[in-house]
């Protein structure tokens, strides 16, 4: 009897260990395979459960969550989604998240450990708290200007606050509504699939993820590394510059759309973008010198986020001097995003110091409490002040008596540059479309905005399609608005509004 007892408890012994060995091994052998086991639906249910925080624009959110009753409960919602796109992206219940919903995710959610009102409480329980709010720098009337002056267009604005790198507005056409990715039925399928398939690529972040020829705005770069290294002194002086230009090493003879660019002046070659003048001093400063000075301004930056990632722009550091010259007129393999055009024109406006640009002003709960602020910081010293003050001079000349003209604003000091970038096979497409600027209200001590607008208008007429005359009316608009926005929050700081708010639901 007593042998009888003694197997029956090694058998219950055995039958209490089995499954816990067994749950030891998945827990510590095997906890990322099975959690990512898409058949466990526990952690999308826990992750929906609760209301995500939102993104706002001056203080209002210009996200939501609705409550759908189904087992994935709170679905995104988005006010003027076709809008700010380019800022939030999307979070979707079926395909993840994009851009700022990527980036501050664990904020968002609510899931990012300064969250916690009791880290090690949180760490036992392991609650599921609402998310907190990110509040941008963009202004929502900067934004708007941008949108509405690509209606129509493919292309992209980028502006930022020069002092600061606070970005005011990220813009870019075509666009789409994120609230139609947000569920995870047969209706997002087929909108994700159209999207995807739509050879305008809406999805397409072109302010931040797409590179461009930049065209005759690299000047602005070619000009600060001739002036920098000492190669011209006097802009006003006679450069020595043959026309037509005879690429170093080729017989390939580089001509002009401009007049009165043989033997040009730095200043006069600025105005009216004389290539043989820029191609010349860009060939004479060699690639190194050219590559040093575009990263100075951020070339070649493949870590750069604001806090979603920023797509690395180029200028290469191997090439003959025929093809350093051809960079030197933005053309060859030199590309650009849109952002990093407006850190061009920013760091001339600011004295030549480039501000760290950044999307996010602060994070709070939903009962206002602050969780972290985002300071502004140098990202890189670009240029010698002297060099910024003559570039800057030579950039109000584009907009006064240069290919500019477009951009003035009355009561406002604009500088700007231009540029007209060839692409495809020989050239033949049609041109990128470029303006790069900043604006300063007259008395002001301080540069209000810097922008930066490409148009790869397929429809234009080729003749039609200038920098001048497609980009620079689109930026005009953009900096009226953030001259404007600027007079009316003089003294705020962040979205100029503060404590907390109800969460809502159904936005």
């Amino acid at each position: 009897m007593t042998r009888c007892v003694r197997r029956a408890a090694v058998l219950c012994l055995l039958l209490l260990l089995a499954p816990l060995v067994a749950a030891a091994r998945i827990q510590v052998l095997h906890p990322r395979e099975y959690a990512a086991n898409p058949a466990d639906r526990r952690p999308a249910i826990a992750r929906y459960s609760v209301p995500r925080g939102d993104i706002l624009v001056d203080g209002t959110p210009v996200t939501g969550s609705r409550d759908t009753g189904e087992p994935l409960r709170y679905e995104r919602t988005y006010a003027d989604g076709p809008l700010f796109a380019p800022v939030t992206g999307y979070s979707s219940q079926r395909y993840g998240t994009s851009l700022l919903e990527a980036a501050e995710d664990g904020v968002l959610s609510g899931t990012d450990p300064r969250l916690a009102s009791f880290s090690f409480l949180d760490g036992l329980t392991r609650p599921r708290r609402p998310g907190a709010d990110v509040h941008t720098t963009v202004r929502a009337a900067v934004q708007r200007a941008a949108y509405e002056g690509l209606e129509g267009k493919r292309g992209a604005v980028a502006a930022v606050e020069p002092a600061t790198g606070r970005i005011l507005a990220v813009a870019s056409a075509p666009s789409y509504d994120p609230a139609l990715l947000s569920g995870n039925g047969p209706a997002t399928a087929r909108t994700w699939d159209g999207l995807n398939a739509d050879a305008a690529r809406p999805m397409l972040n072109r302010a931040l993820r797409q590179t461009y020829p930049p065209g005759s705005a690299f000047k602005v770069v070619t000009a600060a590394a001739a002036l920098d290294s000492g190669l011209v002194r006097d802009i006003d002086a006679p450069t020595d510059s043959p026309l037509p230009y005879t690429l170093p090493g080729t017989a390939v003879r580089l001509g002009n759309a401009a007049d009165g660019c043989e033997d040009a002046s730095l200043r006069y070659a600025f105005a009216v973008s004389c290539n043989t003048v820029f191609a010349r001093l860009g060939a004479r400063t060699g690639v190194t010198g050219m590559a040093e000075a575009a990263e100075r301004f951020g070339f070649n930056d493949a870590g750069l986020r604001i806090p979603a990632k920023v797509t690395r722009s180029n200028f290469d550091r191997r090439m003959e001097p025929s093809q350093v010259a051809l960079s030197s007129i933005g053309q060859f393999d030199t590309s650009a995003t849109p952002l990093q055009m407006a850190m061009v024109a920013a760091a001339v406006a600011n004295g030549g110091e480039i501000q760290q640009p950044r999307l996010v002003d602060r994070v709070t709960t939903p009962g206002g409490r602050t969780v972290a602020t985002t300071r502004g910081r140098s990202l890189h010293q670009a240029m010698s002040p002297s060099t910024a003050l003559l570039l800057q001079r030579m950039m109000r000349d584009v907009v006064t008596v240069g290919s500019g003209r477009d951009a003035a604003i009355p009561g406002v000091e604009v500088g700007g540059k231009t540029g007209t970038a060839q692409h495809g096979v020989g050239n033949a497409a049609v041109p990128y479309a470029w303006f790069i600027g900043w604006a300063e209200p007259e008395g002001s001590f301080r540069p209000t905005v810097a922008v930066a607008v490409v148009v790869e208008d397929a429809d234009a007429e080729r003749a039609d399609f200038t920098g001048g005359g497609l980009a620079a009316p689109i930026a005009r608009e953009v900096m009226r608005a953030a001259v404007r926005e600027a007079d009316g929050v003089d003294g705020k700081t962040g979205d100029g509004k503060s404590g907390g708010r109800q969460r809502q639901s159904g936005r």
